[in-house]
């Protein structure tokens, strides 16, 4: 696990990020770069799987937040950012074939076709920098880690070839700042909203908190209460369960930065 304090990055604009990610100078996760800017989560895949994936989503909001669809071939987008290359600016990246993580790179370019579609769905570390404005501590940006995300025993509403079990982030928040992370989350349903667990992990089939499925684990202190978000790993949970042939996602953690505000996501 490597150790970053991203908050050197917090002040800089996401598209002088992109282009050190681009040229291979940052490759670890992305919380707390860019705070303000909107984050995403990456799925790629063959335009043959791209309506059933996109009905995935509707169906499946709160874990999929649908922020921007490529079109077919391309590398660029339209709406989140402009002048962008996807195969090369998040960080780090995922192969899957057949279902199975096949390898992890920083350019993706070499696995580019024409016939692939991507997918950019609203992550939670979007809404980081309104808990910290809130008062509310972000634990792993506090231990420069990776925020913990675990595979729980949820089922996601399944849509075409797609289905399988939901995703959560966790973050411990003091019992007297839950209702406030609550209120700050659910203002922003474009980057998975409010809670879909508070406490009690184990109603939603986490046994081990100091063990996620993704990500590091992180102090819990006493007098906190873990608190549990819609991942936009989901997609890679999902795509492991339904095994399409090909496909491409961010690595956990390592997301698209958007030029888009978080204030443009509030409801």
């Amino acid at each position: 696990m490597r150790i970053v304090n991203n908050l050197k990055y917090a002040d800089m604009p996401p598209a002088e990020v992109r282009k050190l990610a681009r040229e291979g100078k940052i490759d670890w996760n992305t919380s707390g770069m860019c705070a303000g800017f909107a984050q995403a989560n990456l799925v790629i895949l063959p335009k043959a799987l791209a309506y059933d994936f996109l009905l995935f989503a509707q169906r499946n909001p709160k874990s999929c937040p649908v922020l921007e669809v490529g079109d077919a071939g391309s590398r660029d987008l339209e709406i989140i950012a402009r002048g962008v290359d996807i195969t090369r600016d998040l960080p780090r990246y995922r192969v899957y074939e057949k279902g199975a993580f096949t390898g992890e790179y920083t350019d993706v370019s070499g696995f580019w076709r024409d016939d692939l579609v991507s997918f950019l769905i609203g992550c939670s570390f979007s809404f980081e920098s309104a808990l910290l404005e809130a008062g509310v501590p972000v634990r792993h940006i506090e231990e420069g880690k990776n925020v913990p995300m675990y595979t729980t025993n949820i089922d996601c509403v399944p849509a075409g070839v797609f289905g399988g079990k939901m995703v959560v982030s966790m973050r411990p928040v003091p019992q007297d700042k839950v209702v406030k992370a609550v209120t700050v989350t659910a203002s922003m349903p474009r980057v998975h909203g409010s809670p879909v667990r508070i406490g009690n992990p184990s109603a939603i089939g986490i046994e081990n908190l100091d063990k996620p499925d993704f990500g590091d684990g992180v102090t819990i202190n006493e007098g906190e209460v873990p608190v549990f978000w819609c991942c936009g790993v989901t997609p890679q949970s999902v795509l492991m369960n339904s095994k399409p042939d090909f496909a491409i996602t961010h690595s956990p953690g390592h997301m698209f930065i958007t030029d888009i505000k978080n204030t443009d996501l509030k409801d």
